[in-house]
């Protein structure tokens, strides 16, 4: 893990010519599907926080990943065609950003954490 990138800026200029593009229009996807996240750096990757973490992003050596910890198990049918694992989701550097899938499993993963909040304040409330 990189400690000394601070932003996503930073995180995307140290990565591959060719992958500064991908890595942008997943950040750009993220952010239009989930405005009033903030930007953050978490465990070394470009990531997006709102009531929690909302995903991560990373570009590897052969492939670019997301990571939505809360969010894939609900999408198990969409992604039959990606690689993934429990909570990675790995796209290829040859086929097009798939901006419609990220931009729904963001949302719903937006939306988990709004409910998990809704109810970590009803729990208190009953305290």
């Amino acid at each position: 893990m990189d400690t000394s990138i601070k932003d996503i800026d930073t995180y995307i200029a140290r990565q591959p010519g060719a992958v500064q593009p991908l890595l942008n229009k997943v950040r750009v996807t993220i952010a239009k599907a989930v405005p009033q996240a903030t930007e953050v750096i978490s465990y070394g990757m470009p990531a997006f926080k709102h009531h929690g973490m909302v995903a991560y992003f990373a570009g590897f050596k052969k492939h670019y990943s997301i990571f939505v910890p809360q969010a894939l198990a609900a999408f198990k049918e969409e992604l039959k065609e990606y690689r993934t694992a429990k909570a990675t989701l790995q796209f290829q550097f040859d086929k097009p950003v798939p901006v419609r899938l990220i931009t729904k499993i963001v949302k719903y993963a937006a939306k988990v954490n709004l409910e998990k909040e809704a109810l970590k304040k009803l729990k208190n409330k009953k305290k």
